[in-house]
């Protein structure tokens, strides 16, 4: 099974440093690591979520771009699939992008761009590119297999107003199967009674173990059954540029058919 490390529904499961500063950490797995990061990824997830998204760009300068997008969730037999479609500005409206997590298999991601009016399949070797202009590649959008990673927790310490959050450190098995040389997430208990944990921080490291972005879930809400994360960051701090989430009208109540996670609906939108 994988661990989602998507930036909305998506996290974009994305991001200065903390009061402590801590080694790369060993490279290897321990229990409580590995216990830690098995209950992240069984959290309890709705069949289906909807959800507006305010998708808001800023670059070193402060110069800001406001997109809107919605956005559709499935989770079904335990394989995740999302479609985003833009609504604006008018540089990015109608396109729109679905991703299928696949087991024991890369995601597969198509994008349709209203420019060509045609839907592509975004190849594996496009992993490191930015997704539509944001801080998050198309990796960062992937699922990951829990095997893929040893899981190494370091600490327990409070974090960005979160009290008692698990420090894990996530280093790949094969190096060149991730753009980063390791991930730190502070790992904070939302439900100890339902076993509900969630990343609300995270910073990646580049292949030259030098921070490049981080990822902050600022507030959390419950919906109906469900935790879900409402206010996302991510920060780019080689470039200064950022994006920031703000998730509203999140609905998962609403069957949503299966068409809408088809390449068809992504041509058609409809």
């Amino acid at each position: 099974m994988k661990m989602t490390s998507k930036i909305t529904v998506l996290t974009l499961a994305l991001l200065a440093a903390g009061s402590m500063t801590f080694a790369q950490g060993t490279g290897k797995s321990n229990e409580k690591g590995d216990e830690i990061m098995r209950i992240v990824r069984d959290f309890k997830k709705p069949d289906f979520s909807t959800s507006n998204v305010i998708m808001t760009l800023t670059d070193k300068n402060g110069k800001k771009e406001t997109r809107a997008v919605r956005e559709y969730g499935r989770d079904k037999d335990g394989q995740s699939s999302v479609v985003m479609m833009f609504l604006s500005p008018a540089s990015v409206k109608d396109t729109r992008f679905l991703q299928i997590e696949k087991e024991n298999a890369d995601d597969d991601k198509f994008i349709y761009l209203p420019s060509l009016k045609s839907t592509r399949r975004v190849n594996a070797s496009e992993g490191s590119k930015s997704f539509m202009g944001t801080d998050a590649t198309y990796d960062d959008l992937s699922t990951r297999e829990f095997d893929e990673d040893y899981h190494e927790y370091i600490t327990t310490e409070d974090k960005n107003g979160y009290k008692n959050c698990d420090v894990v450190i996530m280093t790949p098995k094969d190096k060149k199967s991730s753009q980063y040389s390791y991930r730190k997430a502070w790992i904070y208990h939302v439900d100890e009674a339902e076993k509900i944990y969630y990343p609300v921080y995270t910073e990646l490291y580049d292949k030259n173990n030098k921070l490049v972005k981080k990822l902050t879930v600022s507030r959390i809400e419950k919906v109906g059954d469900f935790y879900i994360p409402m206010d996302d960051k991510m920060e780019n701090v080689q470039t200064g540029h950022s994006t920031t989430l703000e998730i509203k009208n999140v609905d998962t109540t609403t069957k949503i058919p299966d068409r809408y996670f088809t390449q068809n609906f992504l041509n058609t939108g409809k």
